[in-house]
């Protein structure tokens, strides 16, 4: 039987991912005008290297928002991917539904909805008065007048407004950077090693029906995100240039804001997902990757991995923990280099 991605679930964990506000990095709407978004042919941040018995790892940090219109200079990852046995994928969750070609055409009714707030009920039904007053004034100048987003659930119209502030910044989420490591792997012939949390889902139509009727703690994620919205997309600017032009000085002392945050935890909270293994995904993700990575160094002479930025820079993140564990990390500015411990 044929197997359906069933990526409703992974949509709605991913709903949550624009960035949580953190007051120490708040810029004012005013400056974020100020922010020029780098365009044309960049080189992006350069590699870090892992390494340990003469054995390497090269380990490219990726941010996301990036420059709209942004040309990435990709000859130093092809040849390092061209010398590389393996690479290395950053962790994703898998889930799949065995139900087959007729039972994709069944599954389908069912998500029509999905993202609607239960009884039919309006964002100006389950927000705080406040709350409701500061959306509509930043839906009108991002989004305009769409009615169909005012029936959403607060987590998925956050993410809307949030998709359409950045692009109107100039910026986008594209997977600009795993597409051109997919390419250059398969050019080179290179094997991709998926680092992943596979979840089955046994009765899909169930699990739709049972997430539509759920209740969802997800105000302080709606809160969080109309936040940064309204004054961060500046610092959102200067990382993405960051990343673009290979600063990786900048990218240090910008500091990384947790991207899931209130939202992820909103949804973790529901039954429907603790009971399908998904209540602790940042520490199975870690140790799933240091796995992979820690054998993955120890079999091949060189390798190649590709990792969210903040895992790579921060000093409680993956490349750290690899330093503590005996490995050599250089930066592209720097040699023989870690995050300092906290």
């Amino acid at each position: 039987m044929r197997r359906l991605a069933f990526r409703v679930y992974a949509g709605i964990l991913l709903a949550g991912t624009a960035p949580a506000f953190s007051s120490e990095q708040a810029s004012t709407r005013d400056a974020s005008l100020e922010t020029i978004v780098v365009t044309g042919e960049q080189p992006g941040p350069g590699l870090w290297r892992v390494s340990k018995d003469g054995h390497v790892m090269w380990v490219l940090g990726t941010l996301s928002p990036l420059p709209k219109r942004l040309e990435w200079r990709t000859a130093e990852v092809e040849r390092r991917i061209g010398e590389s046995q393996h690479v290395l994928m950053a962790p994703q969750v898998k889930m799949e539904a065995n139900v087959g070609f007729l039972g994709r055409l069944a599954l389908l009714p069912s998500l029509i909805g999905i993202r609607d707030n239960p009884g039919g009920a309006t964002l100006a039904d389950v927000l705080p008065a406040p709350s409701y007053e500061r959306w509509r004034t930043l839906k009108q100048r991002y989004i305009g007048r769409s009615a169909k987003v005012e029936r959403w659930r607060p987590i998925f119209a956050a993410r809307e407004l949030y998709e359409s502030a950045i692009a109107g910044a100039g910026l986008a989420e594209k997977p600009v950077v795993t597409d051109a490591v997919r390419k250059a792997a398969k050019k080179a012939g290179v094997a991709l090693v998926p680092v992943q949390l596979e979840v089955g889902i046994d009765a899909p139509k169930a699990a739709l029906k049972d997430f539509k009727k759920a209740d969802l703690d997800d105000q302080e994620c709606f809160e969080r995100t109309l936040e940064r919205v309204a004054t961060d997309l500046a610092r959102m600017t200067e990382r993405a240039n960051a990343w673009a032009s290979g600063d990786v000085a900048a990218l240090r002392a910008l500091p990384h804001v947790d991207e899931r945050g209130p939202c992820r935890d909103a949804i973790m909270k529901l039954s429907i997902v603790r009971e399908r293994g998904l209540d602790d995904l940042e520490a199975r993700f870690g140790r799933r990757w240091l796995e992979a990575a820690t054998d993955t160094l120890a079999h091949d002479s060189v390798s190649f991995a590709v990792l969210p930025m903040h895992l790579v820079v921060d000093a409680d993140g993956y490349l750290a923990e690899l330093h503590r564990r005996g490995y050599e990390i250089a930066a592209p500015d720097e040699d023989d280099v870690a995050p300092e411990p906290p």
